[in-house]
C-alpha cells in the first residue's frame, strides 16, 4: 500500500506536469467501489474535470488532492494498488514497468484505469488514474479551495509529520501517546493520530528508536518518546525527500532487509542481528528482537512468524487446505490495508504480563545460507 512517501512522490510528479494547465478532455468509468464508495460517480468526477483548470496539488499522509478553478475538487487515495500514471513517463520505477509487461505499459490509457485525463496546448499531458484492485477512492470536495483539509475525509486525519510541523510537536505526540494504552506499533498505524504511516514506515520508525512494537505506548518513558517521534521525524523526511525511491534509502536501514521472510530462515542485518515477524494490530511487524527490547508491558501473547534455524518442521497440509486458508488470509488482509484510518479500540485491553509463547523445538535442522534479504519494494525501485 502507498504511504506517505510514495504519495509525495505523485503530488511531484503533478506538480510538474498538471499545475497550471487546463483539461481539455476527461473519461471515467462508472465503478461502484472507487467513486460510489465515496458518494459520488465516474461522470461527476469527469464532468468536474473536463474544461477546467488546475491550481494546486497537495497532501496529507496516504491523501492527495488536486484543487480546480471550479469548485468541486478532487481528493484520493491509493488503497492497496492504486496510482497515476502519466503518459511518457515513469512517476513508478522500472520495476514496477516490468512487471506490467512491455505491451501494458506502451497501452493508453493503462490497463485497470478508473479515469484519465488530456490537457489543452501544443504539448497535451495525457495522466490516469489506475486501480487493479478497487481498494482505491477517488471522492469529489465541494469547497472553497483554501478549506480543502477543513472538510471530509482530510478533516478528520491526523497531523501529516512532514507537511504539519507546526502541529506535529514533540508535546503533541507525546501527550497522545500517554493518554492511550495500546501497542506503539498499532497507535502509529491510526490515521486519526498521525496521516501517512503505514506498514513499513512504522517497523522502520520503531526500528530507529530500538522500540519493541508491542510495547504499550503509555510505558515508555520521556526519553523513549522522544527518540520514536525523533525517528518519525527522520523516516518520513528522509523518505520523502528521496521520493519514495528506495534505491536511495540508506544502507543501515531495516527497509532494506525485511523482505526475506519465508521458510529459508530467519533474514539477518548485515551486522548478523536476526530480524523476526511478529503480528501487532493485526499487521506483520518486522524487527530486530536483539536490537528492539522491552521497557514495560507488552500487548498480549506473542508467536514469531519466521522459522528459526531449530525449528521441527510443521506437518503439511492438504492442497484443499491451504487453497481455502489463503483465501481466507488474502480477504483479511484486504479489509485490514482498505481500512487503516480507523482509529483504535480502546475498550479491549490486553493483560500486561504475559509472557511470549516459546516454539516447540525439534531435532536440529541443517543451517540455511544467510541472506541479507535485500529486497526492493516493486513500486519503488528502479
Amino acid at each position: 500500500m502507498p504511504e506517505i512517501a510514495e504519495v509525495a512522490r505523485i503530488v511531484h510528479f503533478l506538480r510538474i506536469h498538471l499545475v497550471g494547465k487546463k483539461i481539455a478532455n476527461a473519461w471515467a468509468i462508472d465503478d461502484g467501489n472507487v467513486f460510489g464508495k465515496v458518494g459520488t460517480t465516474g461522470a461527476a468526477v469527469q464532468a468536474a474535470l473536463k474544461g477546467n483548470k488546475v491550481v494546486s496539488a497537495g497532501s496529507q499522509g496516504k491523501y492527495f488532492w488536486i484543487t480546480l478553478e471550479k469548485q468541486p475538487h478532487l481528493v484520493m487515495h491509493f488503497g492497496m494498488t492504486g496510482w497515476v500514471h502519466i503518459k511518457q513517463d515513469m512517476t513508478a520505477y522500472t520495476n514496477y514497468y516490468k512487471k506490467m509487461g512491455d505491451t501494458t505499459y506502451e497501452q493508453w490509457p493503462p490497463k485497470f484505469w478508473k479515469f484519465h485525463l488530456k490537457t489543452e496546448g501544443p504539448d497535451p499531458v495525457e495522466i490516469a488514474f489506475t486501480d487493479a484492485r478497487r481498494f482505491g477512492r477517488v471522492r469529489l470536495v465541494d469547497c472553497p479551495a483554501a478549506d480543502i483539509r477543513k472538510h471530509s475525509p482530510l478533516v478528520e486525519n491526523g497531523p501529516d509529520p512532514v507537511v504539519d510541523k507546526d502541529r506535529f510537536t514533540l508535546d503533541y505526540f507525546s501527550g497522545r501517546t500517554k493518554s492511550r494504552h495500546v501497542p506503539i506499533k498499532a497507535l502509529l498505524l491510526d490515521q486519526t493520530f498521525i496521516s501517512g504511516i503505514g506498514n513499513w514506515v512504522a517497523d522502520e520508525t520503531l526500528y530507529q528508536a530500538k522500540a519493541h512494537p508491542e510495547q504499550y505506548c503509555n510505558e515508555f518513558d520521556d526519553d523513549e518518546i522522544k527518540s520514536i517521534y525523533e525517528a518519525i521525524n527522520y523516516v518520513c523526511g528522509l523518505s520523502i525527500d528521496k521520493l519514495g525511491d528506495s534505491d536511495q534509502f540508506p544502507d543501515h536501514w531495516l527497509f532494506n532487509h525485511r523482505w526475506g521472510k519465508g521458510d529459508k530462515g530467519p533474514s539477518r542485518l548485515p551486522n548478523g542481528e536476526k530480524l523476526d515477524f511478529i503480528t501487532v494490530g493485526g499487521r506483520t511487524s518486522c524487527y530486530a528482537p536483539g536490537i528492539q527490547k522491552k521497557t514495560g508491558g507488552k500487548a498480549g501473547r506473542v508467536k514469531s512468524e519466521v522459522k528459526s534455524e531449530d525449528d521441527a518442521p510443521e506437518p503439511k497440509e492438504s492442497k484443499k487446505s491451504v487453497k481455502k486458508n489463503v483465501k481466507k488470509a488474502v480477504v483479511k488482509k484486504e479489509e485490514e490495508d482498505e481500512e487503516d484510518k480507523k482509529p483504535i479500540s480502546k475498550k479491549r485491553r490486553a493483560p500486561m504480563d504475559q509472557s511470549p509463547v516459546e516454539s516447540k523445538k525439534g531435532k536440529t535442522q541443517a543451517k540455511p545460507a544467510e541472506s541479507t534479504g535485500r529486497r526492493r519494494s516493486a513500486r519503488l525501485r528502479e
